[in-house]
């Protein structure tokens, strides 16, 4: 990135040479030199490139359902076999090999691809599975707290357990699923929003004298019933249960999707998951 914003950057981009006698070149590189200086700064450019690294979604690609269709240039071999592999991870890609380097004078073949894409018929897939993060929640110690309390004052104490939570999930836009005894199984759209409702519901029910863990997962999860359920939600529990008092827990699946979002990890190691084939890395979210 120390060329950012420079003609040097918009050769690198383009892949061109700016020689004498060939304007074009010339253009295109100057043209990149300005967009990238008015795009962003250095710093925040060398952010995004450090984020786009550190972010590795193949994990969740095999759940995408919906048609994909990905668009690469026929002149750039890296990047056809790039996108090819990427293709390969989703069930309904395919990819289409353009000419030209999406110039305004050069997006006719894409539009004519696109287009050729939206008017293929092709039978819808079944949705019966949905890429979901799950949330594993319970309190610590419980069975004791309980004979301690006594039923009454232990019942009392857990609804204003369950007003957190749901609290909590309201503000972060999940979805209880089930309730049992003083554990929520939730599902969110997105894991930073599961982590960050964890982590409230974490801090808060300390006020009532009491500690939960959290576990929190990202996968592919089976319609059954109007509910999700399958395999994702298994390892979303087992996660959970390795979770310590006022401990968020999360698979590596999880910390790869919300790089860049601020969230701080500590290495938590590799752990076998009771009824999960492999090994399993996992992370403790740093308050």
């Amino acid at each position: 990135m120390d060329v950012w914003g420079t003609n040097a950057y918009g050769a690198a981009w383009s892949d061109t040479e700016a020689t004498e006698g060939n304007p074009q070149a010339e253009e295109e590189i100057r043209l990149m030199g300005v967009m990238s200086r008015h795009t962003t700064t250095p710093d925040v450019a060398r952010e995004l490139s450090r984020i786009w690294h550190e972010t590795d979604v193949r994990g969740v690609l095999p759940s995408v359902q919906a048609p994909a269709l990905l668009i690469v240039r026929e002149q750039s071999p890296a990047d056809i076999e790039m996108t090819e592999y990427v293709a390969s991870l989703m069930p309904h890609a395919v990819v289409a090999q353009v000419p030209g380097n999406y110039g305004q004078d050069e997006q006719r073949p894409v539009i004519d691809v696109v287009r050729r894409f939206l008017g293929v018929e092709r039978p819808a897939p079944e949705l019966d599975t949905v890429l979901s993060t799950v949330l594993f929640t319970d309190i610590v110690g419980s069975t004791q707290r309980q004979a301690g309390l006594g039923d009454r004052a232990w019942k009392d104490l857990v609804m204003q357990h369950h007003g957190i939570v749901r609290s909590a999930l309201e503000r972060w836009r999940g979805v209880e699923n089930d309730t049992a005894g003083d554990g929520f199984y939730a599902t969110f759209d997105g894991p930073a929003r599961a982590i960050r409702c964890a982590t409230e519901v974490a801090e808060r029910v300390r006020d009532l004298g009491i500690e939960i863990r959290a576990g929190v997962h990202t996968g592919e999860c089976e319609i059954i019933d109007d509910k999700l359920g399958g395999i994702t939600v298994s390892i979303g529990a087992r996660v959970s249960a390795l979770a310590g008092p006022s401990e968020v827990v999360v698979s590596q699946t999880v910390k790869d999707l919300v790089a860049g979002s601020g969230l701080i990890f500590e290495d938590a190691g590799e752990h076998e998951l009771k009824g999960v084939p492999d090994r399993w890395h996992l992370y403790r979210v740093v308050s």
